[in-house]
């Protein structure tokens, strides 16, 4: 059974449909691509899914609950957690405390939020501040708040925008450990080397719609994905 499941969600904001008629189905243990052009509707699907918007019909399904229309904060604890385009960290607090700040029980997350810190390797690092790392590892520091959470599945809104190559090479290890430890991972990403990197399955939307399904191989042979991205 798919972990999460989409079924004819569409969402219009006054004359423009920004979502149009999407199904689309997340298998568990997976890392799932959702990519378009600019302006094709990838995060209005991601904030209908995380509950900040409610779709005008279809239906969203997690572990076969329906929680369509459902607020960010059910969502989240059912499972669903996700990182935004911008980051989000406190950047007066050190690496440690960030962390800590997604916490509900301290005694009882300091052994995962241990393994986090190693996971991002930050070993050493506990106690910088959020301000003296670099943009890229703000980023990486805001996915270990999500996974503060223990979530089955995480949602990564751009992850690789905006950081270096550098720190791209340590997203992409991050995503490959996170799936080997049992992690369900939707990436929405405009580097398209990136989704090459880590993605079993790809969803191109344009203007709305899916207009492609698969891995990333047979979507980039897909002459509507590149009529898409290149135009005609």
């Amino acid at each position: 059974m798919a972990l999460l499941q989409l079924v004819q969600v569409s969402k219009s904001f006054g004359g423009l449909k920004a979502v149009n008629n999407v199904s689309m189905e997340v298998p568990p243990n997976l890392v799932m691509g959702l990519i378009g052009p600019n302006g094709s509707g990838k995060s209005t699907l991601v904030n209908i899914i995380t509950g900040f918007y409610r779709p005008d019909s279809g239906d969203i399904f997690f572990k076969g609950e329906k929680i369509t229309g459902r607020r960010p904060y059910y969502i989240a604890n059912k499972g669903i957690v996700r990182t935004f385009q911008l980051t989000r960290v406190f950047k007066n607090l050190t690496v440690l405390q960030n962390l800590m700040t997604a916490s509900s029980d301290k005694e009882r997350d300091k052994a995962r939020i241990a393994q986090i810190i190693d996971l991002l390797n930050f070993n050493g690092r506990e106690n910088t501040t959020a301000d003296s790392l670099s943009y890229g590892e703000q980023k990486l520091l805001e996915i270990g708040r999500a996974l503060v959470k223990d979530p089955e599945m995480l949602i990564l809104d751009e992850p690789a925008s905006g950081i270096s190559p550098m720190i791209v090479d340590r997203l992409t290890h991050l995503i490959k450990d996170l799936k080997k430890i049992g992690r369900t991972i939707l990436v929405i990403e405009h580097n398209l080397n990136v989704i090459s990197r880590i993605c079993d399955r790809v969803v191109v939307l344009n203007h709305g719609q899916k207009i492609a399904e698969g891995s990333f191989s047979e979507i980039s042979r897909d002459q509507n994905v590149i009529t898409a991205y290149l135009g005609e």
